[in-house]
């Protein structure tokens, strides 16, 4: 007997477990028994049999075992019997489950073989079954229910006898997963292909009211909105009836407020979708409840709300789809009613925002009237409009007004005649651009010329226009003057002119050096190709760097300053490395035959044009030396091959370099750098201690601020502390009967006490986080003889309240003492706290 034979004679109550043998064959991968091999052999009759004996089948194991009893079982008063009830009931529960599995399979499979004249009444019996019972299915049971799902999906798909409540049933459970699984991705494709269901159910009906809650969660949800197949979905749900649009609208406006910006874009693809695919009394209802109720909303939104911003993203992307055919009409009917009288509306904020959308959306015309009309429509927009807007009394309404001109001239260069452009190019440049009332304004001209100059028609004009905008580089606010750098950067980078044209190179330099980080740095990124070239030689970047320290040694500082961020650290560090051989070439020449033979460079570099006698430009190339290796320290120290060569380069010069250069301009940047090195190969140490002995007190804090920083870096604060401690200790006055007992030997006249400047010093290394640090990071036994000397000052300070005599000039030295004193202890109780 063939297996197709034993299989349809197996279809029977009495033949449970073969049945359900084969079954298991066909989930079985290894064995070739397949059903959707079987089925389409068996002939019509033999197929229509089939599906009435699956019927009989499973009307009797539903009988035997109905649905009340799947959850709970037979519940008996005996106590001995009860186990081996359950387990009696639980064995044809599961015989029961396994042959609604087998009927589902073989179902699925007959749904994909059946054929045009097939009889398929027995089936359909079958599947109505199925879908009577398949939500009382035990939770351990999950994977059949998804079975009996996937089959009414296929009997939807085949568009068969049935198929709305089948359809139903897949739809509503496809809804639901979407709603309450946390990656929907995959429930979503199938819902997407149900979604035509629902047009087989009236919203006013029970089953439309079922699914209305779940159906308006999906607008809710990120997942929803921005896949592909939920996009399909969503923008389909505005053709089920015209008082749920009305409804997914309200939706969609209460929540606009939580969505994130990015999530805008992808709603206002959701209304775009719907309003191409409705027609009739949908897309009026659209046009009506939902485009132009955001476009009213749009105008009459403060610009502060949480949704006015999102409004625009959704209206925009509208305005950008102009190019579609239907867009034009649609957006100079809907906006006609509305717009035209919010450009004249008595709120300021009003005509701002109506001035955005009709510059945004220009040309707002009828595509129905002819091509002159049309142009004319176009002309008579800017003239009768845009000049008015640019004259508004409202800072906020000129400035959108800026921003929608230069938009509109930069989409719409051919359309316009000439002369029109010229005279609103004109009133922007040389008036608006000069605007003394509003800063605003005058910024939004220079950040909207990068709109303008975006189109290459422009550029002719602009470079003849541009050059009276120079003086704008000196403008009182600081973001008219970042925006004008900023049109200067967009001219460079369109090759629209040259931008030392229209702002000389002196003006630059002169703000460069005295403007604030925002202004300097975008400076610096104009001029950075032209003063460090990294596509040519390192000398030719030693060669523009002497050249802008003499043409502006202030700009130099700031200018390298910023260097490190447009280019690599490896560059900085070759410019250092080009400048240390550009100084010893200098002093190669000087006659240095000692340093000559132990250092020797080119000689031809620079040599006609620096010298070691030209201090300025000496000390400007030290301090450019020391900004440049600031500013790359963290990536020196963290490549460590790149760190010793670069420390072994100077610290092999740095010795000869403090004896050639001894003016006070070249001795600050010389400890500075000093300070960057490891203390191991700078033998200054004695050099800086001698410069901080040597001082005044009263000396500005400029003057030894390195030198204490140097100090600290190299980890010697103990000398600075130690210095501090014996000029407080040797200037304190002795009182009559106090005997000195710090077990130190004193030496009359060798060296003046400085208890003011000590304490200046003290000042400096406790206000500064760097130094503080540094200082507590010495054991207590050598921070005490510097807290035991303040106490004395301290001491003497109470015996002057109590009616000693002393001068006035050691009470204020005793007073600064005690509030050190203070400062130190407090310190001091911070660290031993933390310590323990």
């Amino acid at each position: 007997m063939s297996k197709r034979k034993q299989f349809l004679e197996s279809v029977h109550h009495e033949r449970v477990q073969d049945f359900l043998n084969f079954i298991r064959l066909h989930k079985d991968g290894a064995d070739p028994f397949d059903l959707a091999e079987v089925l389409p052999e068996l002939q019509r009759s033999q197929r229509q049999e089939l599906w009435e004996r699956q019927l009989k089948l499973l009307q009797h194991s539903l009988t035997a075992h109905p649905t009340e009893r799947w959850i709970t079982g037979a519940e008996e008063d005996a106590g001995d019997m009860e186990v081996e009830i359950s387990e009696e009931q639980s064995f044809f529960r599961e015989c029961t489950m396994a042959v609604i599995e087998g009927v589902t399979i073989v179902s699925t499979v007959s749904v994909d073989i059946l054929q045009e004249n097939d009889n398929y009444t027995s089936l359909l019996e079958c599947a109505q079954m199925l879908n009577c019972i398949e939500s009382a299915l035990p939770l351990s049971h999950t994977p059949l229910q998804q079975a009996i799902h996937w089959l009414f999906e296929c009997w939807w798909r085949r568009d068969l006898k049935g198929k709305e409540e089948l359809g139903w049933t897949a739809f509503l459970v496809c809804l639901e997963n979407t709603v309450t699984l946390e990656k929907p991705v995959g429930e979503l494709r199938r819902l997407c292909t149900l979604r035509e269901v629902l047009l087989s159910v009236d919203f006013a009906s029970e089953r439309g009211q079922q699914v209305i809650d779940l159906l308006l969660q999906c607008f809710f949800r990120p997942s929803h909105i921005k896949q592909e197949e939920g996009k399909r979905f969503l923008a389909f749900l505005f053709s089920w009836n015209d008082s749920f649009i009305r409804m997914i609208h309200e939706t969609i406006k209460n929540q606009l407020q939580f969505f994130p910006k990015t999530l805008s874009v992808h709603v206002a693809e959701i209304y775009f979708r719907a309003w191409r695919k409705a027609s009739g009394s949908f897309m009026e209802e659209i046009e009506s409840t939902c485009i132009q109720d955001l476009m009213q909303h749009a105008l009459l939104l403060h610009r502060n709300s949480p949704v006015h911003s999102k409004v625009r993203q959704i209206l925009t992307y509208f305005h950008k789809q102009k190019f579609r055919e239907g867009v034009d009409e649609m957006l100079h009917r809907l906006y006609k009613p509305i717009l035209w009288k919010a450009l004249k509306a008595t709120n300021a904020e009003v005509r701002a925002n109506a001035t955005l959308f009709f510059t945004e959306a220009f040309p707002i015309h009828d595509p129905s009237m002819s091509s002159e009309m049309v142009d004319q429509a176009v002309q008579k927009q800017p003239i009768y409009c845009l000049y008015a807007l640019l004259d508004d009394p409202q800072p906020l309404v000129r400035s959108s007004a800026v921003l929608g001109v230069c938009s509109v001239l930069a989409r719409c260069w051919e359309v316009i005649p000439s002369t029109i452009i010229t005279d609103l190019l004109e009133k922007l440049i040389l008036q608006l651009a000069n605007d003394t009332s509003s800063p605003d304004v005058r910024c939004s001209v220079f950040m909207c010329m990068s709109i303008i100059l975006d189109n290459s028609l422009s550029h002719p004009l602009m470079e003849k226009l541009l050059p009276a905008l120079k003086s704008s580089l000196h403008d009182s606010s600081e973001k008219v003057r970042v925006a004008f750098v900023g049109m200067l950067l967009k001219i460079k980078a369109v090759r629209a002119a040259k931008f030392w044209k229209v702002c000389s190179l002196e003006h630059l330099l002169a703000r460069l050096e005295m403007d604030s980080p925002p202004v300097s740095k975008r400076i610096v990124n104009l001029l950075f190709n032209s003063f460090f070239p990294v596509n040519q030689s390192e000398t030719v970047w030693c060669e523009r760097c002497v050249t802008l320290i003499q043409t502006n040694p202030g700009a130099a500082r700031k200018f390298y300053q910023h260097a490190y961020l447009y280019t690599a650290p490896a560059n900085i560090v070759k410019l250092m490395l080009v400048i240390r051989k550009c100084l010893n070439v200098c002093i190669q020449n000087a006659g240095d035959d000692e340093f000559a033979s132990s250092n020797k460079e080119n000689c031809t570099m620079l040599e006609d044009v620096l010298s070691v006698q030209d201090t300025a430009s000496m000390a400007s190339l030290l301090e450019i030396l020391v900004i440049l290796w600031k500013s790359v320290q963290k990536s020196l120290m963290a490549n460590q091959d790149a760190f010793k060569y670069t420390t072994s380069k100077f610290a092999s010069v740095l010795p000869q370099y403090l004896k050639i250069f001894q003016e006070e301009r070249c001795k600050a940047p010389l400890i500075l750098l000093a300070s960057l090195l490891p203390a191991s190969s700078v033998p200054a140490l004695s050099k800086v201690m001698s410069h901080l002995r040597s001082l005044k007190a009263g000396t500005a804090v400029t003057a030894y601020s390195q030198s204490v920083e140097c100090l600290c870096s190299w980890g010697q604060i103990s000398h600075i502390v130690e210095l501090i401690e014996n000029w407080l200790v040797e200037a304190v006055p002795v009182r009559q009967g106090d005997e000195d007992t710090s077990g130190k030997v004193h030496f009359d006249g060798l060296e003046e006490s400085k208890p003011d400047l000590g304490l200046d010093y003290l000042d400096y290394v406790l206000l500064h986080p760097k130094t503080r640090d540094c200082l507590f990071t010495l054991p207590l036994d050598q921070i005490r003889p510097l807290h035991k000397a303040l106490d004395k000052w301290k001491s003497l300070l109470f015996s002057s309240l109590s009616g000693a005599e002393v001068s006035v000039a050691v009470i204020e030295t005793a007073l600064r003492a005690f509030i050190f004193h203070g400062r130190l202890c407090i310190h001091l109780q911070h660290k031993v706290s933390v310590l323990q």
